[in-house]
């Protein structure tokens, strides 16, 4: 009799617990910069990939920079016109890219503070790309339906003037804080190295602890990323921020249950009470590989977006949720916790396509 009645008393404090709203408790509060705006543009992945380049920074160095987001997005464009002309309009060409082109850029362009180089002209406040990508994209497939097929060299200086106009010319040298450096110069003093920083996914149907090309529409450079188990795609993210280090994340925000106004993104049990979830603690879902694999092959997992994730939290139930930098801004009836996403395991094992970490925080037996 006293065991039934101790279950009983077991289960409603259990159910009390997941219909409460949320309370948060922070784990782990990794330092990083403003969250900003990334303004109509389709530029996450150099808003984020830059984000989590400035914690690195002050990590190393304890230097906080504002870096500048548009000087690796005017550097990646002509090399996504590269791509779409050879490729003779056979693939996507638009505002979207991924954390490893910002590498890529930093390893041949280097890197620039933001007050340098803002990337707005005509003393706007707000970056909007869709006049630019439309005139790019009209001017590369004029040269592609050429019936001639003789392809004008012209088609790559008039792609840096349109960038020029709209972005501004681009930069060789400038000062900062009493010195003269260049792109490459200030790169060093930043002691940001490129190739310490490698992108990991966790997809079945690719080898695990073996690199492939993930074939998502924005990977037009054709980066390659490590591929390692769930289970193991998760410790290495918890152990990283428990050792001081910031993750990149690239995912899926089309679910209802990933809500900026709300700040919250989980994956509840019930496919009926996704609004309630955001409100209320309810029982997640349990995600396996399988689940995952599912999700991603028939379209309900794409790529996204690319945020930062910067700390971690649990709520009053011991849920583990990733304390996550958006670039929506942060001052807005649209956005809560000032412009941050807590997003819980379960959403972070379904959601996730890819995550960039610094490989000292990457198993020796996992990375060889």
């Amino acid at each position: 009799m006293k065991n039934s009645i101790s279950i009983v008393i077991f289960l409603f404090v259990a159910l009390i617990g997941y219909t409460q709203s949320y309370e948060f408790e922070t784990i782990i509060d990794l330092e990083t910069t403003d969250v900003i705006s990334q303004g109509s543009t389709g530029t996450c992945w150099s808003f984020s990939t830059s984000s989590f380049l400035e914690s690195e920074i002050m990590r190393i160095t304890g230097k906080k920079i504002d870096l500048s987001e548009m000087y690796t997005v005017r550097n990646t464009y002509p090399k996504k016109a590269w791509n779409y002309i050879m490729r003779q309009g056979k693939t996507q060409f638009s505002e979207g890219g991924l954390a490893h082109d910002v590498m890529n850029s930093v390893a041949e362009y280097g890197l620039v503070p933001n007050n340098i180089y803002s990337g707005l002209e005509d003393n706007a406040t707000r970056h909007n790309h869709s006049e630019m990508i439309a005139v790019l994209r009209g001017l590369l497939d004029t040269y592609i339906d050429n019936p001639g097929r003789q392809l004008s060299p012209k088609w790559k200086q008039v792609t840096e003037s349109v960038l020029d106009i709209y972005l501004g010319k681009n930069v060789s040298n400038f000062s900062y804080d009493g010195t003269q450096y260049t792109p490459k110069s200030f790169l060093e003093m930043t002691k940001i190295n490129p190739k310490d920083y490698i992108s990991i996914t966790s997809f079945s149907h690719k080898p695990f602890n073996t690199y492939f090309i993930l074939n998502i529409p924005d990977n037009f450079s054709n980066g390659k990323f490590l591929n390692i188990k769930l289970d193991d795609l998760v410790d290495i993210t918890n152990k990283a921020l428990k050792a001081g280090y910031t993750i990149e994340l690239d995912c899926d925000v089309s679910e209802k249950t990933f809500s900026s106004k709300h700040g919250l993104a989980v994956i509840p049990k019930d496919v009926n009470s996704k609004l309630e979830a955001l409100q209320k603690v309810l029982p997640e879902k349990s995600i396996s590989q399988e689940l995952r694999q599912q999700e991603f092959e028939n379209y309900n997992t794409t790529d996204d977006h690319l945020m930062h994730i910067t700390g971690m939290l649990k709520d009053q139930n011991g849920t583990i949720y990733y304390k996550v930098k958006n670039s929506w801004g942060k001052n807005s009836d649209r956005v809560a916790n000032n412009g941050y996403i807590y997003m819980s395991e379960a959403y972070f094992r379904l959601k996730t396509i890819s995550i960039m970490v610094h490989k000292d925080v990457i198993p020796t037996e996992i990375l060889n």
